[in-house]
């Protein structure tokens, strides 16, 4: 059994991944734009 602590820091690291890879999306939606 986890204790709360630890798994809200799990969900944050979710999070933040799933953030990263969002912004990653965009950079290079961005980058696709500029070469057209």
């Amino acid at each position: 059994k986890k204790k709360k602590k630890e798994r809200k820091k799990e969900k944050r690291k979710k999070e933040r991944k799933k953030e990263r890879k969002k912004e990653r999306n965009k950079s290079s939606e961005e980058k696709k734009n500029e070469e057209h």
